[in-house]
C-alpha cells in the first residue's frame, strides 16, 4: 500500500475531511430534530433499525455491529442506554443462554414514527438537488471507500498481529 507523503493539491486528499464534515453536518442537524426524544442520533438510528429489523426477525447485538459498522463496545453502550431508558429489553434465547434477542418495548413502537419522519426528511435534505444517476455514482463510491477501510483494518489487524 502505498502512503502519500505530501498533501497533494487534488480533490482526493480531501476526502475524509470532506466525509467528516459531512458526518458532523448530518449529526447536528439529526440532533435538533430529535432533542425532544431525547436520544442522539445514532441511538435514534440503532433503534429505527431495531424496530424496523425486529418486525421481520430476531435481532442481536452482532446485527447492530455489523449493520452501523461498530465496535462491539460501541453497540454495547447504545444498547444498555436503550434498555435503560425503556426503549428495549434483552431476552435470552433458548438455543443459546449467552445470546440475547433484542426486543423493542411499547414506548419504541410510539416514537417509531417520529424517527422514520425524521430519517425522510434528512434524506430529502441531503439528496436535494442531486440527479438519480449522481446519486447511484455517489453511493457505489462510498460503498467502494467503506469496502476500502474495512479491508485496510483487516491488513492493518493482520500487521499488527506479526509485530507483536
Amino acid at each position: 500500500m502505498e502512503v502519500r507523503k505530501e498533501c497533494d493539491s487534488d480533490t482526493t486528499y480531501h476526502v475524509g475531511r470532506m466525509i467528516n464534515g459531512l458526518s458532523h453536518q448530518l449529526k447536528r442537524q439529526m440532533c435538533t430534530l430529535e432533542e425532544e426524544s431525547g436520544l442522539t442520533n445514532m441511538q435514534s438510528l440503532v433503534l429505527h433499525f431495531i424496530a424496523f429489523q425486529t418486525m421481520e426477525r430476531d435481532l442481536y447485538q452482532k446485527d447492530v455491529e455489523k449493520a452501523f459498522q461498530i465496535r462491539r463496545s460501541t453497540a454495547t453502550g447504545i444498547l444498555q442506554f436503550l434498555e435503560k431508558e425503556g426503549y428495549i429489553y434483552r431476552e435470552a434465547v433458548e438455543r443459546d443462554a449467552r445470546l440475547k434477542k433484542i426486543v423493542p418495548t411499547e414506548k419504541t413502537v410510539e416514537l417509531h414514527g417520529h424517527i422514520i419522519a425524521n430519517i425522510h426528511y434528512m434524506e430529502d435534505v441531503l439528496r436535494e438537488g442531486i440527479p438519480r444517476e449522481d446519486m447511484e455514482t455517489c453511493m457505489r463510491v462510498l460503498e467502494q471507500m467503506s469496502a476500502n477501510l474495512a479491508g485496510n483494518e483487516k491488513d492493518r489487524g493482520k500487521e499488527t498481529t506479526k509485530h507483536e
